[in-house]
């Protein structure tokens, strides 16, 4: 979170860190290549919860309930609560289990998914974005190499 200044100043909650900023280094590099200076781009794995949408503006529905749980207040969303939202607006199936994807490793999701999913710090939610499927929030969990 501290060292990514630029994508700070969008300025929309704690979760846009992760999602305003992804896409743009992290298409410099499928495997290690887009790797930054802050270390978000060296892991080969990430664990992740999400929520899909096929609508925005039920997505956005969605990152409300976050925000006004959290994400406003600078808290970072409890995994428990996350599972409850994706179990209630993830239109997945990983809805069922909380949205919960397990770990995943580099070239396994498609692009901007695969993007804002390795450029989200642990325990940071990103901001809702759009990919080939709908609608996406991340909750990353964890990385690994």
């Amino acid at each position: 979170m501290g060292k990514d200044g630029k994508s700070k100043d969008a300025g929309k909650g704690k979760g846009k860190q992760a999602g305003g900023g992804g896409e743009e280094g992290a298409s410099k590099g499928k495997g290690k290549g887009g790797a930054k200076a802050d270390g978000l781009g060296t892991c080969t794995y990430v664990k992740a919860r999400h929520i899909l949408c096929e609508k925005q503006g039920k997505i956005n529905e969605a990152y409300k309930k976050l925000q006004d749980g959290w994400l406003s207040n600078g808290d970072k969303v409890p995994p428990a609560e996350f599972a409850k939202l994706a179990g209630e607006y993830s239109e997945c199936p990983s809805g069922k289990k909380g949205g919960d994807l397990g770990w995943f490793p580099r070239g396994k999701m498609a692009g901007p998914f695969q993007e804002v999913a390795f450029a989200t710090p642990p325990g940071v939610t990103s901001a809702p974005f759009k990919s080939t499927h709908g609608y996406h929030i991340i909750l990353c969990e964890g990385r690994k190499n």
